[in-house]
């Protein structure tokens, strides 16, 4: 692999890693306006796409638990999209 297409993919990561980690403070920032604790639906789109970038990326490195880990979570975060769009009230 050459150096361009190590960093493309370092950087690929490290992409996923900062949307996974922005959807946090997404979360605290919706509950703190709100004076509650509460899953905003850019919580889960966020980590929808932070999952399959992440995802992409494992499968690159063709590492085994990281590809089913994310798989997992993956599924997880697309079942709340789903029952989000669901609610007749979403936000």
């Amino acid at each position: 692999m050459t150096l361009d297409h190590q960093v493309l993919w370092i950087g690929t990561g490290l992409i996923g890693q900062v949307l996974f980690g922005v959807r946090f403070l997404v979360q605290w920032l919706y509950s703190e306006a709100r004076g509650q604790s509460l899953i905003p639906p850019a919580f889960w789109y966020l980590s929808v796409a932070g999952g399959v970038i992440l995802l992409s990326y494992a499968i690159h490195q063709r590492e085994a638990v990281f590809i089913i880990g994310e798989s997992v979570t993956l599924a997880i975060f697309l079942r709340n999209l789903i029952m989000l769009r669901k609610e007749p009230d979403s936000e």
